[in-house]
């Protein structure tokens, strides 16, 4: 049975890539014109929510653990080329947060 040994790189690059994603959304909030940093957020909050699915379902083995990497540097790539749009220390760490994830689970879903 595969599970965190199996998938540990790609686990903990997703475990970080929630946390930054988390705290790229929580300092987006805090921005002067937050509404120009909204889908920012949506796509922050989205990237930490299915990395945080991800990193569960591999730890579990999950017979999909391929299908669900695959989505989840779909979205990973989605959410760094919109932080990439922003100019904040804040979302340059999450867009390279971002894109290191989505490259482990484009490994893991080969």
């Amino acid at each position: 049975m595969s599970g965190y040994h199996t998938y540990k790189t790609c686990i903990e690059a997703c475990l970080q890539c929630a946390a930054i994603c988390n705290h790229c959304a929580s300092a987006c909030l805090q921005e002067q014109d937050v509404k120009m940093m909204a889908r920012c957020i949506q796509y922050d909050m989205e990237c930490a929510t299915l990395c945080y699915a991800a990193a569960q379902l591999m730890s579990l083995g999950n017979e999909q653990v391929k299908e669900i990497c695959r989505i989840c540097a779909a979205l990973c790539q989605a959410c760094a080329a919109e932080c990439e749009k922003h100019t904040t220390k804040h979302c340059k760490e999450c867009a390279d947060t971002c894109k290191r994830c989505a490259e482990e689970c484009l490994k893991m879903a080969a």
